[in-house]
């Protein structure tokens, strides 16, 4: 066999390192510079058919190099995101990411550790971090946690591990179709659509997922769910978990938790809460009443990503029982036995809490925020949001030209623009033309949904970036384009023949 030579080998690491760090040093400032001037820019604004049509390009053969890689980024990429980094970002719950939580990302890259466990930093680090969380949610010091992606993955591991302990077989080992009555839960009709997901995925089928309507305030209807949960017993089926909204989010409702958790003790439920954004609300002396009966739980989702402002993607669920969450996800395997010493000398991998093996160093960047603000920071900063969002309610209230749709909790505002003599029923296509003109315009991004079979535009102020003049800027600007399309359609009319 012949030995490679030296001079024919191959690295991906940079032939120039000095040209590397120049282009690094560039970067950085560029994006801090980007970050800094954020409000010098639209919120978003369309990607046009020539930057299009660049992302039809076939996969480049030969090398184009580092620095036209970033430059092409920073033509055609950098200005046309999401939009969610602007200070007048409110649609669906979107953080912002910070200047440092970004930098701990780069970090936690050039490190690349993979996060599933073993005698490293990293586990150190996420071990920690879900310590605090443990302590600033009010859970017990015994429980168990794990950083996931987002919520989604969190009610599902949730909802795995309530599957895994109710069912009345040994489902992993036999299924679910040797369980002997159906398993059913139960969740309002404004739960988030990854719990859906979830039950789909478990194997249950959607049809297992009962939907409780709700009340006037879009909690769940706690005597329509004690009928269902009597309903179902009778006809023979095996009710097994109850999930609780803590911040829905069409309308950011909390759930009366503590009387699910009263409900979920009597009936031997599993109590699973997403508390995807409004868990957090925990953490505001001003706010925590509202989370009442959150620290019963079972199991908590919740996204450090939304309400606590981290870079994408970092999700998280606390369960009470760790042993059970363990259960439902360890698996035996020779290559990952621990040894006695060397990087597999731990007791506790990531990997045996939850589906993934390959992990993401997500912890490093929720750490390194804490420490650079301190948990106080947040809890002032999650106050000021609810208190600009009841600052926009006031203003709403007191425009002739708008109206509240849904009462306010925590920190979503749904309304429309709906002026005096109005036709009420061209409102929803007005108000949907209203927004996306408003998008399209760079000036701010709400987003929508439906409420009560309504139109409405929606924000959910968790943007750590806004000021209380971002919205008299948008009601200012509703109020305009409102009219604006009025007059638009009466000249329209009157100039069809």
């Amino acid at each position: 066999m012949n030995t490679p030579s030296h001079g024919t080998e191959k690295t991906l690491d940079p032939a120039d390192w000095q040209a590397m760090r120049a282009l690094g040093h560039r970067m950085v400032d560029d994006m801090m510079e980007y970050l800094e001037t954020l409000r010098d820019r639209p919120v978003w604004q369309p990607i046009p058919d020539r930057v299009r049509a660049r992302f039809g390009s076939p996969v480049p053969e030969a090398p184009e190099g580092a620095e036209s890689a970033y430059d092409d980024f920073v033509e055609n990429v950098l200005p046309y995101p999401h939009g969610n980094l602007h200070p007048r970002a409110w649609g669906w719950v979107n953080g912002q990411g910070t200047p440092f939580g970004a930098l701990a990302d780069f970090v936690a890259s050039v490190m690349n550790t993979n996060a599933h466990g073993g005698d490293n930093a990293a586990s150190l680090v996420e071990a920690q971090v879900i310590t605090w969380f443990k302590d600033l949610l009010g859970f017990p010091s015994d429980a168990s946690g794990l950083l996931l992606s987002g919520g989604s993955m969190a009610n599902l591991v949730g909802l795995a591990i309530a599957l895994n302990v109710k069912a009345e077989v040994d489902v992993q080992q036999v299924g679910l179709a040797a369980a002997p009555r159906r398993m059913v839960l139960y969740a309002s009709s404004q739960t988030h659509l990854s719990v859906t997901k979830a039950v789909r995925l478990l194997g249950l089928g959607a049809d297992a997922l009962r939907v409780i309507p709700v009340d006037e305030r879009f909690q769940i209807d706690l005597v329509a769910l004690n009928e269902a949960l009597a309903s179902d017993r009778a006809a023979g089926f095996h009710p097994f978990c109850v999930v609780g909204n803590l911040g829905t989010v069409n309308t950011g409702a909390v759930d009366d938790l503590t009387a699910l958790a009263n409900l979920a003790a009597r009936e031997r439920l599993w109590f699973h809460v997403d508390g995807a954004f409004g868990a957090l609300a925990a953490l505001s002396p001003e706010l925590r009443g509202m989370t009442a009966g959150m620290e019963r739980a079972d199991s908590l989702a919740f996204d450090p990503h939304k309400w606590m402002y981290m870079p994408i993607d970092v999700g998280c669920v606390l369960v009470r029982d760790a042993e059970h969450h363990r259960n439902t996800f360890a698996v035996k395997a020779d290559y990952l036995t621990q040894l006695p010493g060397g990087p597999s000398a731990t007791p506790n991998w990531f990997s045996d809490f939850g589906i993934q093996l390959s992990r993401r160093f997500s912890a490093l960047k929720v750490w390194m925020s804490l420490k650079e603000h301190g948990a106080g920071k947040y809890r002032a900063l999650i106050a000021q949001n609810v208190e600009h969002a009841r600052y926009l309610a006031r203003l709403i209230d007191e425009s002739p030209h708008l109206e509240l749709l849904a009462p306010m909790a925590l920190n979503v505002v749904c309304f429309r623009f709906a002026p005096v003599g109005a036709e009420v029923e061209s409102l929803d296509e007005l108000n949907e033309r209203l927004l996306v003109r408003l998008q399209e315009s760079g000036v701010a991004t709400p987003s929508h949904t439906v409420i009560n079979g309504r139109f409405a535009l929606r924000v959910a102020n968790t943007n750590h970036r806004t000021r209380a003049e971002d919205f008299d800027v948008l009601v200012s600007e509703v109020v305009r384009l409102g009219h604006a399309l009025i007059l638009e359609r009466r000249g329209a009319v009157c100039s069809t023949p």
